[in-house]
């Protein structure tokens, strides 16, 4: 299964996250071993434990909703964090890659999903914390792009659009602010049930869990 969403991958250069949240160490090996190195955590305990069992060549992509107090678990290895959604946990971020005496890569999470349990700033809210005086003053932090996640649903008009819509504030940002930054060019989107129509609309990473493990069985 990997080579074949590989394949489906290469054309672009979309970059696979192997959502490896609930699974054992033995199935990330298992996938190490094929050359996967991108892998997606969204608990702190479990990534933390996982990180220290596991080849420090994985990159590893925290992807769940971040509490600031969570930070400085991962500040030491983490490769990129998916969900900023606030001033807040942006300064905590800075405040701990300081400490670790390190850049941290993020993307800024935008709520395009029209169910209310989905996180997320709006483009308005992504505006404000971009012009605020304390992220403009941040050197340890890295916007590398955006994320979002489209509705759960079987309507994958509806799940273009919202990609669409992601894309759109993509390039919105990329001319407001990050022209002159090479290193803002990623749009995490995608999941195992709509990545071919991500990578269509444009994703550059997509977050792929039970396709490559199987259903997960949650305790």
């Amino acid at each position: 299964m990997l080579q074949r969403i590989l394949s489906d991958l290469k054309p672009t250069n979309t970059r696979l996250i192997a959502v490896s949240k609930t699974k054992p160490v033995a199935k990330i090996e298992g996938l190490y071993q094929e050359g996967q190195r991108d892998f997606g955590e969204n608990r702190i305990q479990e990534l933390v434990e996982k990180q220290a069992q596991l080849p420090s060549d994985i990159r590893w992509h925290f992807i769940g909703h971040l509490q600031t107090n969570k930070v400085k678990q991962i500040a030491p290895f983490v490769q990129l964090i998916h969900a900023v959604d606030s001033l807040k946990l942006l300064r905590e971020i800075n405040k701990q890659a300081v400490r670790q005496e390190r850049v941290i890569a993020c993307l800024l999470q935008f709520k395009i999903a029209e169910e209310d349990s989905k996180y997320g700033l709006s483009i308005n809210d992504g505006k404000r914390l971009l012009q605020h005086p304390d992220f403009r003053a941040m050197r340890n932090v890295q916007i590398a792009g955006v994320m979002g996640m489209a509705t759960f649903t079987t309507d994958m008009q509806q799940v273009r659009q919202e990609f669409q819509r992601l894309k759109s504030y993509f390039d919105l940002l990329k001319s407001a602010y990050f022209a002159d930054k090479p290193d803002f060019k990623e749009i995490s989107m995608g999941m195992s049930g709509d990545y071919k129509v991500a990578i269509e609309e444009g994703s550059t990473m997509v977050r792929i869990g039970s396709l490559l493990f199987g259903a997960r069985h949650y305790e």
